[in-house]
């Protein structure tokens, strides 16, 4: 027998490596830093420049003299525990032990208390205040997923784009129609893209 045709595998375009902050929380933003899961994954967030932009993107601030690559490797971790745990809740699997310890580990560490400052004209955040250390960005993130995992409206919420090229999970919103692509802009425009030219191929062949 012959070798099964495979089929080929989507461009990787400039618009794929984009980062995404509208996965509806947090950890699945953080989730949404490689496109494409599982079929041909694609690494938007793989240096420093590209961490910093994330985190302007979730507002995180690292606290200054944060080392980029240390940072980048714990949260490379952390998104691929996210990602078990995740995707495990929706397919009504059990992630791995080593996933749960590890988010549970990070989400340990206590994060630093806002602070308020008087001034001569009023109140303001005290210098700063919404400055994280590594540990304590890791643990934002950790806790989001926590809370994402113990809120029963929000697992309901918790989907997949219908696109079985992207499959983002993300959060429907809590109201009004629950939405098929993660973007209408994106997966569901190519979709009825998709759609528009296989009926005029089936119209050209009748």
């Amino acid at each position: 027998m012959g070798a099964v045709p495979q089929a080929p595998r989507p461009r990787v375009t400039a618009r794929a490596r984009d980062l995404r902050f509208d996965a509806g929380s947090l950890s699945l933003n953080l989730v949404a830093t490689v496109g494409r899961r599982p079929v041909g994954p694609v690494e938007r967030m793989g240096d420093a420049e590209r961490l910093a932009a994330w985190c302007r993107g979730v507002g995180l601030t690292p606290a200054p003299g944060y080392e980029a690559e240390a940072l980048l490797r714990s949260l490379h971790a952390l998104r691929d525990a996210a990602y078990d745990i995740a995707s495990s809740l929706l397919d009504g699997d059990r992630p791995s032990a080593a996933s749960v310890e590890l988010v549970n580990g990070l989400a340990t560490c206590e994060l630093p208390a806002a602070r308020l400052e008087l001034t001569q004209t009023g109140v303001r955040a005290a210098p700063g205040s919404g400055l994280l250390t590594e540990d304590a960005l890791l643990s934002v993130v950790a806790r989001d997923l926590v809370e994402l995992v113990s809120d029963a409206s929000r697992r309901e919420r918790l989907t997949s784009c219908a696109s079985e090229v992207c499959r983002m999970l993300f959060l429907n919103p809590d109201s009004g129609r629950a939405r098929r692509w993660c973007s209408m802009r994106r997966c569901g425009n190519n979709a009825k893209a998709a759609a528009h030219r296989r009926r005029r191929a089936e119209t050209a062949e009748g």
